[in-house]
Formats: structure tokens, C-alpha cells, sequence
């Protein structure tokens, strides 16, 4: 007997519905419901309604909700279920942000596989959640996913030191910087690299140019811990101009 592929509801890049072997088409209220309680798991009518269509009344917003949920494609299991007056997804639905933050968190908290042989780089340097919505709700979860993916980036470029394996760190630091790039801990971990493989010069120059970037963007100096990284500075010639400027340029996100 063939099996039967579990509902796939993908949120990080554009919205997208599997069912079976192919990709449903839902209106824009049926990807905004599905997205919503993709996220949340479940939630009350009253706040689906409120939140999805603040603009009218609540019993227009109510008939919005309703008439969203009968255009929503028939299946078995449903692929929301009624509890009293909550909504719920059901259990069967896999969401790709849900693998994302499983995956961050077990890095984060050091906790499941270890990833020695093959870490999650491209999960967690994939793309953001539901790119081009606006909506509220949808900005505070891409928010929340951002963050997490900048601790696991951290956690994980660590880990991949200790291992001695600096080219994948240098590649998760470098995603950190990418992502924020006045986050000082990417910076430490750029800099750590360098000196697990001994390039002092190098370790130097980059502190340098993180250290003119701050003052120029906050006008704060790094902290004494990443200070303490380098005992014994360089004179900052050792850096050709050309190429300090083009670390800089990278620092700022011109690159990005």
C-alpha cells in the first residue's frame, strides 16, 4: 500500500502548502489563517478574527473567519480542527519554522544530535519568515526566528572551534556578522577562529575594524572581554588600505 506524504506547510521564503505529492493554492486570507495558526498551533476565534481582521467589526471579521475556513481544501485528517471555541492545526501538519527552532534550540541548549558530521548551516542561514508581510504578528515571529538563529549561529561556530574545524566556524561567524553586523559576539567568534589557527595579524585587523565600526555607528567601544581576546596588538599597518577598507565595507553590510 503506498504511503501518503504528511501535509507540509512551508514559512521561511514564500508560502507555500503540500499536500500529497503536489502545491495547493489558498487565497490570501486562507495563507494568513494557515500561517497564523501554523505558528501559534492554536488560538480562539475571537483572536484569530481580531488579529487577522483588526480593521472591522467583530462580526464582520467573524463571517471573514468563517468564510475563510469553508474556502480552506477538504481533507482527512482536517487541516484545522475545532476545540470548543479554538482552532487548532492539525498534528500531522509539518512546518518548516518549527524544524528551524527545534534545530536552533537543540544547538542553543546542547542538547540532541551533535552535529559533527554535517552541521545545519543552510537551515540556519535560509531565508526569513514570510518575507514581504507586514502584518503585526508576523513581524515579532520573524523577530523571535531571527534571534534564535543568531544564538545558534554563535553556539554553533564554538562548537565547531573546539572541533578544529575553522573554515565551518569562520562560515557561521560570517552568517552572524551577515545577519547583524554590530552583533558583537559574531565578531568574538570571527576572532577566535583566527586565533585557533594562529593568524594573530589577522585576528587583529578584524578587531580593528569592528572596534572603528562601533565607534562610528554607536559611539561605544567593544567590551573588555573581547579586548582581552588580543593581549598583544599589531600595529595597524599590517593591513593594506585597500583590503581594511573592504573588511569595513563588509562589516557595515554593504555585502550583504
Amino acid at each position: 500500500m503506498r504511503s501518503v506524504s504528511p501535509p507540509q506547510l512551508r514559512l521561511l521564503g514564500q508560502f507555500r502548502l503540500e499536500l500529497g505529492t503536489g502545491t495547493v493554492e489558498l487565497c490570501r486570507n486562507g495563507q494568513r489563517l494557515l500561517a497564523f495558526l501554523g505558528l501559534r498551533g492554536r488560538a480562539s476565534r475571537t483572536v484569530l478574527a481580531g488579529t487577522l481582521w483588526p480593521e472591522v467589526t467583530e462580526e464582520h471579521a467573524r463571517g471573514s473567519l468563517r468564510t475563510t475556513l469553508w474556502k480552506l481544501p477538504r481533507g482527512e485528517p482536517p487541516l484545522i480542527g475545532c476545540c470548543g471555541d479554538a482552532l487548532l492545526v492539525t498534528p500531522a501538519l509539518r512546518v518548516d519554522v518549527h524544524v528551524l527552532a527545534r534545530t536552533a534550540l537543540d544547538l542553543v541548549e546542547d542538547r540532541g544530535p551533535s552535529f559533527r558530521a554535517r552541521p545545519p548551516l543552510e537551515l540556519l542561514t535560509g531565508e526569513d519568515l514570510l518575507p514581504g508581510w507586514d502584518e503585526d504578528w508576523v513581524a515579532v515571529e520573524r523577530e523571535r526566528l531571527r534571534q534564535l538563529r543568531l544564538h545558534a549561529l554563535d553556539t554553533l561556530a564554538e562548537a565547531l572551534i573546539r572541533q578544529g574545524r575553522t573554515a565551518l566556524a569562520m562560515e557561521a561567524a560570517w552568517a552572524g556578522v551577515r545577519a547583524e553586523p554590530l552583533r558583537e559576539s559574531a565578531h568574538r567568534a570571527i576572532v577566535s577562529v583566527h586565533l585557533a589557527e594562529g593568524n594573530l595579524s589577522e585576528a587583529v585587523r578584524h578587531y580593528d575594524a569592528f572596534r572603528r565600526l562601533l565607534n562610528e555607528e554607536l559611539g561605544v567601544a567593544p567590551s573588555p572581554r573581547f579586548a582581552r581576546m588580543l593581549p598583544e596588538r599589531l600595529p595597524e599597518r599590517t593591513a593594506p588600505r585597500g583590503r581594511d577598507r573592504l573588511l569595513r565595507d563588509c562589516l557595515r553590510g554593504r555585502f550583504r
